[in-house]
């Protein structure tokens, strides 16, 4: 399982664009939960999404590689949605301050993903000092799925991907949730991987994988490959290319296997420990993290928490969605 850290956008209405291991305890407990098995860490039993070895995270070995226990988790939110300074933050269950993009393990258990929205604050996209949006593009009002990504993934744009001939995007790996539950902003789920499909956009690889929920949603268990989308959720996968057609991003080819997708994961986070550990230039990426233990951008929640305080004053007021954001859009056929 993945831990797709759904820093969750999706499926509301007039949405915002978002922009975009310390010591470890061998003993490993098995439980059954959901009908899936899942590795039971042994600790304190704190959140391990922005997991810190000071705050007392344990680790331990799901399968899929060391993982500290998710749990605990909190958010925090600084000021009013649809202002530039709003802000959502990752806490453990000590208050403190975790980065999710690097401290929630990818793992969520054996070929199942954790899924978040990528301090690693959540925040509204910018662009010329205006907040941005994603227009009402008939027939689709926003986003059709749950949309997050994969922490401990990264697109590496310096790297040329065998399968799309273009670098990669400079992001974690994206996810588009299509289990029947809309999720909350922030929150962070476990997911398993169903298909991808490789989105090139100006001459960059963006990997979206289509995943569905695996404890909490009660038709998971009816899933387990990208085949089983087409005939369980028909038009689900041709709306899908739809909507990307239409807000004008070209696809290579067509939606790709489970195995193909674990693949892509799998290499994604290659790409990410080269990119914490410092092996490679992230240009600009921000790496601080407080579990990493191999990490040279490790940070003790103290410099957590200063960035926090940094911010500029909350927005008391009420802030609404622009009224000529709020509108419906054509798509102009050429």
């Amino acid at each position: 399982m993945f831990i797709v850290a759904l820093f969750t956008i999706a499926k509301s209405w007039n949405q915002p664009v978002y922009p975009s291991t310390d010591d470890w305890n061998l003993k490993k407990k098995k439980k059954k939960k959901g009908g899936i098995e899942r590795a039971q860490c042994a600790g304190a039993g704190l959140s391990p999404c922005q997991s810190a070895t000071p705050a007392g995270w344990w680790l331990c070995d799901s399968g899929g590689g060391w993982t500290p226990a998710v749990s605990g988790l909190s958010t925090e939110v600084h000021t009013v949605p649809f202002s530039l300074e709003y802000r959502v933050f990752f806490k453990n269950e000590k208050g403190q301050y975790v980065f999710p993009f690097h401290d929630i393990p990818i793992y969520a258990d054996k070929d199942v993903f954790h899924m978040v929205h990528p301090l690693n604050t959540i925040k509204q996209d910018v662009k010329k000092e205006k907040l941005r949006y994603f227009v009402n593009l008939f027939p689709y009002k926003g986003y059709i799925w749950n949309y997050g990504a994969i922490p401990q993934t990264w697109e590496d744009p310096g790297h040329n991907d065998k399968h799309t001939g273009c670098c990669g995007d400079n992001d974690p790996t994206d996810v588009c949730e299509i289990g029947s539950k809309v999720c909350a902003r922030g929150e962070i789920i476990d997911t398993k991987a169903l298909g991808i499909l490789a989105m090139i956009d100006k001459r960059e690889t963006d990997w979206k994988v289509i995943a569905t929920l695996t404890v909490d949603d009660p038709y998971a268990a009816n899933y387990s490959d990208i085949n089983d989308v087409k005939w369980l959720k028909p038009g689900y996968l041709e709306a899908t290319l739809d909507w990307v057609r239409r807000y004008k991003f070209a696809f290579k080819a067509a939606f790709k296997d489970k195995d193909f997708t674990t693949d892509i994961i799998k290499s994604t986070h290659d790409h990410w420990k080269a990119l914490v550990t410092k092996k490679i230039n992230g240009k600009g990426i921000s790496c601080m993290n407080t579990t990493v233990s191999e990490s040279p951008f490790k940070c003790d929640p103290d410099a957590a928490r200063a960035i926090v305080d940094a911010l500029p004053p909350s927005c008391e007021s009420a802030c609404t969605v622009p009224t000529d954001v709020d509108k419906w859009f054509r798509h102009q056929k050429n």
